[in-house]
């Protein structure tokens, strides 16, 4: 179990730690800045990494929904949802950490935002509690979709963690304006803290509707997909 905790912990700081700092250290840079696809595409590749370095340990969570779909998808036993979760959360804000002393390493530098989810006021496009939960809740459900059948028995071997990380950048394209992209807890509770926004306030809708989500992507998998 320590070792699955350990790759759980790595992978949700890599996840955090480059999704986050592309977008913190790298989105709006002049001239130079990657924008919101450079931010999508990061994100996509720290699962793609990581997934492909310790997905053989752990399963490649990296996200306390991903985990609920796996233990509802009958992936994993339920005894190791708790663990994992915290395991994963404090890889987050161990990132989010190690990225706040980078970040205000420059002079003039405010956290602003710092990369966190929100919905009204501090969503990027200002849209509304509504929209940001239903785009967080459809787009986690087919996550969870994406993840339990790229790595069923039917799917071709070796290529989950890159139709993982596709659909976790596809994920970004479409929701970077709504809410900034969560999708995952932990990485919503990584940087949060660090915000001078109301972030934390905020937050809660970050943790129920990808786990909500989750729970209706496994439910979809399970009972109209899986193969028998």
């Amino acid at each position: 179990m320590s070792k699955r905790l350990a790759a759980e912990f790595f992978g949700t700081f890599w996840l955090v730690f480059g999704g986050c700092g592309a977008a913190v250290l790298a989105a709006g840079v002049p001239n130079l800045g990657i924008g919101f696809a450079g931010v999508a595409l990061a994100f996509g590749l720290t699962v793609v990494t990581m997934a492909y370095a310790v997905g053989g340990i752990s399963g490649g969570h990296f996200n306390p929904a991903v985990s609920l779909g796996c233990a509802l998808g009958g992936r994993m036993p339920w005894s190791d949802l708790l663990p994992y979760w915290v395991a994963q959360v404090i890889g987050g804000l161990v990132a989010g950490s190690v990225l706040y002393v980078i970040a205000s390493g420059v002079s003039g530098f405010t956290p602003g935002a710092f990369a966190t989810n929100g919905y009204a006021e501090l969503s990027p496009g200002g849209y509304s509690l509504l929209a940001g939960a239903l785009i967080e809740v459809v787009l986690t459900a087919g996550f969870i979709v994406v993840i339990l059948g790229s790595t069923s028995t039917m799917a071709p071997a070796g290529f989950g963690p890159l139709a993982i990380g596709l659909a976790l950048t596809l994920i970004h394209l479409v929701s970077i304006p709504v809410t900034n992209t969560s999708v995952n807890p932990a990485r919503s509770t990584g940087v949060a803290f660090f915000a001078e926004t109301a972030a934390v306030g905020q937050l809660w809708l970050f943790w129920v509707a990808p786990l909500a989500g989750a729970a209706i992507g496994a439910l979809i998998w399970r009972g109209l997909l899986e193969p028998e």
